[in-house]
């Protein structure tokens, strides 16, 4: 019975030889030794054949009980083997619970989302409602419906970024005023708020070449000048403090007529002269108007039967002046150290 013989010497070897496995690549070894293709176990089992036929029986079912055992020892091993790598690594990696906790910094509102969530709290509050419109505009809605014609020279103030003849990213958000009059199709009043994007090719430090404006339009039967002078005081007021004041200045818009800019008292000496305000006591904050008749005709609506005002400001102007900054260039700097400031 050589083959019997051999059979239990594999065995033992292969005990031995598992049992004395430090890692998975030896357990790999020993498997492929004694039960690969050509493994000695393996080759017991072939040549089962050549023994007599009573003998077959019994060598055939040693031969398959050493492939189980050997099996199992293999599948135990590697198991220990596992369970020793996994306590390595919590050795390696080990947490010392007395340290002090690290302290992750939690996000706020960038400076700039605030002021712009606050004016439009504000114009809510007085029953105004936002409206949306393309950032990608027609020259049409752009420049030709607000009373700017192809050669008309304030083109030349608004520094456009052209796709093509007929095609800009807008300069203003003044187009959805355009829309928003269409859409509501003669109905009123007309009372919205229309924050967003806009584009100039203009860049310096008070200047940036994409900036955030924001503006609204009130159009009714018997919308006054009054009317636009109480709602930016109450803007100003809520938005810097109630002891501000505001004045209205004669200037020029070709959507708007009569046209006025907007200054409020210095936020930073209350009026009375200092380096902010160049010792004017006021700083400029926002350009306002009644709807020029042209417009309200191109929105839609008959300037014989109804009135509107308009106003609109750079958001990022309002922040430099509600936090005294003198760089727009630092709102979008993203400097964790000065945004961290507010």
């Amino acid at each position: 019975m050589g083959l019997r013989d051999d059979l239990q010497s594999y065995l033992e070897q292969a005990r031995s030889g598992i049992a004395a496995a430090s890692s998975v690549a030896e357990v790999d070894d020993a498997r492929i030794k004694y039960l690969g293709k050509k493994g000695l176990i393996s080759t017991v089992l072939r040549r089962v054949g050549e023994v007599p036929p009573p003998d077959r029986p019994a060598l055939g079912k040693a031969a398959n009980d050493a492939r189980n055992e050997v099996e199992a020892a293999i599948a135990e091993k590697l198991q220990v083997l596992a369970k020793a790598a996994q306590r390595a690594a919590l050795e390696r990696e080990r947490v010392d619970v007395t340290l002090p906790g690290r302290l992750f910094l939690r996000g706020n509102k960038h400076i700039l989302q605030k002021v712009y969530d606050e004016a439009q709290r504000i114009f809510l509050g007085m029953g105004f409602e936002v409206a949306e419109g393309p950032e990608v505009e027609f020259d049409y809605y752009n420049f030709v419906a607000l009373n700017i014609p192809k050669d008309h020279p304030a083109r030349d103030m608004q520094a456009t970024f052209y796709f093509d003849d007929d095609t800009v990213l807008r300069t203003h958000t003044s187009p959805v005023q355009i829309r928003s009059m269409l859409s509501k199709r003669g109905s009123l009043p007309v009372r919205i708020i229309s924050p967003g994007f806009t584009y100039r090719r203009d860049s310096d430090q008070t200047h940036s070449p994409m900036f955030v404006q924001f503006e609204a339009l009130a159009v009714d039967v018997g919308v006054t000048l009054g009317d636009l002078k109480g709602t930016v005081e109450q803007f100003a007021k809520q938005m810097f403090d109630q002891s501000v004041k505001i004045r209205l200045r004669p200037s020029y818009f070709p959507f708007t007529e009569p046209s006025a800019e907007v200054d409020v008292s210095c936020t930073v000496c209350g009026g009375k002269g200092c380096r902010t305000c160049k010792g004017t006591g006021w700083l400029e904050i926002l350009g306002s108007g009644m709807v020029h008749p042209t417009v309200l005709r191109n929105g839609g609506y008959d300037p014989s039967k109804v009135t509107g005002f308009a106003l609109g400001m750079g958001i990022d102007r309002v922040t430099m002046l509600k936090y005294g900054l003198d760089d727009i260039r630092t709102i979008y700097s993203n400097d964790v150290r000065f945004l961290r400031q507010f």
